[in-house]
C-alpha cells in the first residue's frame, strides 16, 4: 500500500513529458514535502518497473545524472539523448531549457 506522498510522487513522475527532466527536489516539493528528495529516490528505485515510470527523466539539482557509471548512468543518458535532451561537455543538462514546468 502506497502512502499519499508516494502516490503523488508516482503521479508527478508519470506526467514528465518526453524531452523534459525534473529534479528529485522538484518532485518532492510538488508532492508536498520539499525536503524529501531522498524519498523520491527510494520511490523511483522501488516503483519504477511496477508503475512503468519514466525514471530516466528525474535528475539531480545540478542538472546531472546521479547514477554511477556501469550502474545505470549510461542507460539513463541514452534514454535522455533519444528524447533529444542535450548534455554539455561536463555531462550537465541545461535546466533552464529542459526542466519540466508543470
Amino acid at each position: 500500500m502506497l502512502t499519499p506522498f508516494s502516490e503523488s510522487v508516482i503521479a508527478l513522475i508519470q506526467q514528465i513529458p518526453k524531452g523534459k527532466v525534473a529534479t528529485y527536489g522538484q518532485i518532492a516539493a510538488l508532492a508536498g514535502s520539499p525536503r524529501a528528495a531522498r524519498q523520491v529516490v527510494r520511490i523511483l528505485h522501488s516503483s519504477s518497473k511496477k508503475h512503468n515510470l519514466p525514471w530516466h527523466r528525474v535528475i539531480n539539482s545540478e542538472g546531472k545524472i546521479s547514477l554511477k557509471e556501469n550502474q545505470g548512468y549510461e542507460i539513463q543518458k541514452a534514454h535522455l539523448i533519444a528524447e533529444k535532451v542535450k548534455f554539455s561537455l561536463s555531462n550537465q543538462i541545461d535546466l533552464k531549457k529542459y526542466q519540466w514546468k508543470p
